[in-house]
């Protein structure tokens, strides 16, 4: 029987099913307690590896995402937006956009919620299976430069390639140089029609030359990021943040909401 036992561990480990081998005698005590048939011995085998590897996986792409863990919907008043953002929030829910290569762009005043969404819509995208990554525009910027400095920016695009959704926050919060904005266009050149792109603005479009500076640049940008894309309009929300400070000035025992 020992020996019989340890073949098994073997086998388990031969065949990757490392979490199960900790389990198999649960799972034998539980199958001989409750009379399970050996379909359904073998139903729980795989259900419970399987929810493990699931965990695995969702973990991993939490953590390649770099998504601020606590931004989640969980935390997100969607009340706050109102009836018209709610709907267009909730439809991003299921994740076509990304498989269809549609962009959102959530464009509103400091405070509003922006980078809060953002990152929820991350989060939901990632317990469907679908590879996120979170930056701040300002950092991703750096990045390419430096990666064109070194000769291998192709590399770094295809890295960044290899996610579905890129979620670039706060592109507007600050102006570009002239190489900042040629790496950056690249960047969204480059995701044009194939990947989804996220990004928060507090610049509304007409402003979008204090970004990219050339007429033409600025044109061709805002084109290809508009193209295919759903626009989430909050420049009409007032500050998240200062509505969570009021609120607290008036109750003082009441939690403060999430703010982005």
């Amino acid at each position: 029987m020992t020996n019989r036992h340890e073949d098994l561990t073997r086998l388990l480990h031969a065949l990757q099913l490392h979490h199960t081998v900790a389990e198999v005698d649960a799972l034998t005590v539980r199958a001989a307690k409750e009379g399970l048939t050996h379909a359904a011995f073998l139903y729980a085998f795989a259900q419970q590896e399987a929810s493990y590897r699931e965990q695995r996986r969702v973990e991993r792409l939490l953590r390649e995402s770099r998504l601020p863990r606590e931004k989640t919907l969980v935390q997100l008043d969607l009340g706050w937006f109102g009836p018209v953002l709610a709907q267009q929030i909730e439809r991003l829910h299921n994740g076509a956009f990304v498989r269809q290569a549609v962009n959102v762009i959530a464009i509103g005043k400091p405070g509003t919620g922006k980078s809060h969404l953002a990152a929820a819509i991350g989060h939901q995208l990632i317990r469907q299976g679908h590879s996120v990554y979170w930056t701040s525009t300002a950092a991703l910027v750096q990045q390419l430069l430096a990666a064109k400095r070194d000769l291998r920016l192709p590399r770094e695009l295809a890295r960044l390639d290899r996610f579905a959704c890129v979620i670039l926050d706060d592109i507007g919060y600050v102006q570009h140089s002239r190489d900042e904005m040629e790496v950056l266009f690249t960047l969204l050149a480059e995701r044009y029609e194939r990947r989804s792109v996220i990004l928060t603005t507090n610049l509304v479009f007409s402003e979008w030359d204090r970004i990219f500076q050339d007429p033409m640049t600025t044109m061709a940008a805002i084109d290809r990021v508009v193209h295919h894309s759903v626009i989430l309009d909050m420049m009409g929300l007032e500050s998240y943040r200062a509505r969570a400070a009021s609120a607290q000035k008036a109750n003082p025992t009441t939690p403060p909401p999430a703010a982005s």
